[in-house]
């Protein structure tokens, strides 16, 4: 599996590298057709959150894409990865049933 990271206004954090692969290992475990994710951090200082993450997973079928914004990266992580998880569960029931 493979992770690729691109920083918009932010400085490259190791911290939140480790951060976000800690929290996909879950993702690539349970769904192993996932074979790819890029994900994005951008900061904006247009909103009061400003803080956004989008991922984006390659994996059987259309790619799945998700982001937040929050008040900080680390939360933003986390939402995103939720909506993966829900996407995911779905695209799997999807994969498995026309098998």
């Amino acid at each position: 599996m493979k992770t690729v990271f691109e920083y918009s206004n932010v400085s490259a954090s190791n911290r939140l590298e480790s951060f976000t692969i800690k929290k996909m290992e879950k993702i690539f475990n349970q769904y192993p057709f996932v074979i790819r994710g890029d994900v994005f951090f951008k900061k904006e200082n247009d909103n009061q959150k400003g803080h956004v993450c989008g991922i984006r997973l390659s994996a059987p079928g259309p790619r799945l894409y998700a982001s937040s914004d929050e008040k900080n990266f680390e939360n933003a992580i986390t939402n995103t990865i939720d909506d993966l998880k829900d996407q995911l569960k779905k695209r799997k029931m999807k994969l498995y049933r026309s098998n």
